[in-house]
């Protein structure tokens, strides 16, 4: 199978002063899909701009025609299933059917207090995101939905006329634990990860490729329970999260031996950075450029 190659968007560049430039250059470059972080501050960038997901990929959409957008990740810290469903399905109109869902359990920055909360431990996450979830997928596919949760309600939630695609927008689930990866099996069209974190700091690619064998083998052993065949999921690794890091963008060379052996593994879509001067995604816009010209027709 071919390999997919896409891009992160960070929304920290006001609109006219050079976020509208990185969407459409993205869609000159030939990327598959352009996503961006859907949080309402990340980790350095807490006290620079950061504009909202669901509003600049409407934006991202009005400008472009053929690039598939989406997120990498919402989650339930600070999302709730029926307004989300709402904007989803309003986006993907806009955009004519052009949306992807990346979805998970969230964790413990900025998000997960913003509105005033208590951190919710990995268990309370993981709980909410089972039922976030199946909620979601109903409200993206039926006219109206009444539901009584744990977490969640939602009393005659209309959603006419519902998605452009059908049955519903894809659901790509962002996961390594087994109660999320049975959800990427059941209600997801596509499966992310960004590696083991434990060895982001000391473990070594050998280690890195050995550890996403070993999940995509759990994913497997999900579908499997479920009667499901695997390779009707996309596989998606978001780079820059594993002891790698920014090596791969250092040449055309580096990132096509990088995404073939991820590719080895099964995976059928790497996800790159948009580069971020003086940050942790830092890279050469030219070599950034090469690659995403010149790569996918070499990992064929």
């Amino acid at each position: 199978m071919s390999l997919r190659l896409s891009t992160v968007i960070l929304p920290y560049l006001r609109w006219h002063e050079g976020g509208r430039t990185a969407w459409t250059r993205a869609e000159d470059l030939g990327f598959h899909t352009a996503y961006t972080y859907d949080h309402l501050s990340w980790r350095t960038f807490r006290d620079g701009p950061w504009f909202g997901a669901i509003p600049t990929l409407t934006a991202a959409a009005a400008v472009t025609e053929r690039l598939r957008l989406g997120t990498l990740v919402t989650s339930p810290n600070f999302r709730h299933p029926v307004t989300l469903a709402k904007d989803l399905i309003s986006l993907d109109d806009v955009s004519g059917g052009r949306v992807t869902l990346g979805i998970g359990a969230g964790g413990t920055g900025f998000d997960a207090t913003a509105l005033g909360q208590e951190p919710w431990t990995p268990r309370e996450r993981a709980d909410r995101l089972a039922e976030f979830v199946p909620l979601l997928d109903r409200l993206l596919t039926e006219d109206s939905v009444s539901y009584e949760g744990d977490f969640y309600s939602a009393h005659e939630a209309r959603n006419i006329p519902g998605c452009v695609q059908r049955p519903r927008l894809p659901f790509a689930v962002a996961a390594t634990g087994p109660r999320g990866l049975k959800l990427a099996a059941q209600y997801g069209q596509a499966w992310v990860t960004t590696g083991d974190p434990k060895l982001y700091e000391n473990g070594t690619p050998e280690e890195s490729l050995r550890a996403l064998g070993g999940q995509a083998g759990k994913l497997a052993d999900a579908c499997a329970e479920l009667g499901r065949d695997v390779n009707e999921l996309d596989r998606i690794l978001l780079t820059g999260f594993t002891p790698d890091r920014g090596r791969p963008l250092e040449s055309l060379d580096a990132f096509v031996d990088f995404a073939g052996r991820h590719q080895e593994l099964g995976f059928t879509e790497l996800v790159v950075h948009w580069p971020i001067p003086e940050s942790d995604f830092a890279a050469d816009m030219k070599v950034f450029e090469r690659i995403a010209m010149e790569a996918p027709a070499q990992l064929g």
